[in-house]
């Protein structure tokens, strides 16, 4: 990259990150107070500093007074630089959301975290059409979901021209809420869950999020390995789903945060298995339960099965839960 010291290439490929993750230009102000989720402590004239530096290499451009965006040659470096810090940044931004959620299921407020869509505008309309399905089953975290378009905002992201944006509960909300009731729970990997008759049989696709510097969720969508539609007209197909571990020790801990939930209308939860058992032909470590978990932006994938594709960042932020309504409230 070109740059004097390995830390000062570590902070720029934190600044290239937080740039490629916004949809739109931001400023060093918005990036010196996103570079804190990196665990970088990088004032605002600081940042200022850096992003002149990826100016002058053509990593990034200016964009109206302070905006920043990525270059093309910014994508490229980003791809190749400290490959090795890459690795397990999907568990990273589990905990990092698990962390940040503080909702609050008895007094029904807080931060919870959602993933973020964006859709066509002109066909936003007809994918709400196909999502709904797959909320009224229940192939989702949650129906509470928040809806903006072209200009305005979800959370931190702006919606670019031309689109509409979406954001769906995310199953992190389980991990952050099981957190603060004092319950460890142990992300092991996102997957494609088969069902078959209605009911989950086994996982054919597994990524684990500690090797993975991607989501899981955004990888299958992408790939077409989801067919949610299937599910909900016949109860065969394959869809997204999430394993987690909790010790067995914790269990009435767990179900108690897990009833909670579901009065806030928030569930996720499909399996919790025995003590030591498998759950869907995973095996379980000793003295653990295991757990599957819907993936929240099944809905999501009904829609781009139809072909309408969206530009999704999963796993992607925190919304507070009074600003989400009912899918069933949008119109």
């Amino acid at each position: 990259m070109g740059f004097e010291t390995l830390d000062v290439e570590r902070k720029v490929v934190s600044i290239l990150k937080i740039l490629r993750e916004s949809p739109e230009p931001i400023g060093a102000r918005i990036v010196a107070n996103r570079l804190h989720d990196y665990g970088v402590e990088l004032g605002e004239r600081a940042v200022r500093y850096h992003l002149k530096l990826t100016d002058e290499r053509g990593l990034t451009r200016l964009v109206g007074r302070d905006g920043r965006s990525l270059t093309t040659l910014g994508e490229e470096e980003l791809k190749s630089a400290l490959v090795k810090d890459k690795v397990g940044l999907a568990i990273s931004k589990i905990e990092l959301l698990a962390f940040r959620t503080d909702f609050d299921p008895v007094k029904r407020s807080g931060l919870i975290p959602v993933n973020i869509s964006f859709f066509p505008k002109d066909r936003f309309a007809r994918a709400l059409q196909l999502m709904r399905p797959a909320f009224e089953k229940g192939l989702c975290t949650s129906s509470l979901v928040a809806v903006a378009h072209e200009g305005q905002r979800l959370a931190e992201y702006t919606v670019p021209d031309g689109r509409a944006g979406i954001a769906t509960v995310c199953s992190i909300v389980i991990n952050g809420c099981m957190l603060k009731a004092g319950v460890p729970m142990d992300s092991r990997f996102g997957g494609i869950l088969q069902v078959r008759n209605s009911a989950p049989f086994r996982f054919v696709e597994l990524i684990h999020y500690a090797g993975s510097s991607l989501d899981p969720s955004e990888v299958f969508i992408r790939a077409g390995m989801t067919s949610v539609r299937e599910v909900v007209r016949r109860g065969e197909g394959k869809i997204l789903a999430n394993f987690r571990e909790i010790p067995a020790v914790c269990r009435g801990v767990a179900e108690e945060v897990v009833s909670r939930l579901k009065m806030a209308g928030i569930g996720g939860l499909l399996i919790m298995g025995a003590t030591s058992e498998p759950v869907c032909e995973i095996p379980v470590d000793l003295n653990r339960i295991g757990m599957i978990l819907i993936g929240g932006m099944n809905p999501v994938a009904a829609a781009e099965e139809a072909g309408i594709e969206a530009a999704n960042y999963a796993m992607s932020t925190v919304m507070e839960y009074r600003d989400l309504v009912d899918i069933r409230d949008v119109a």
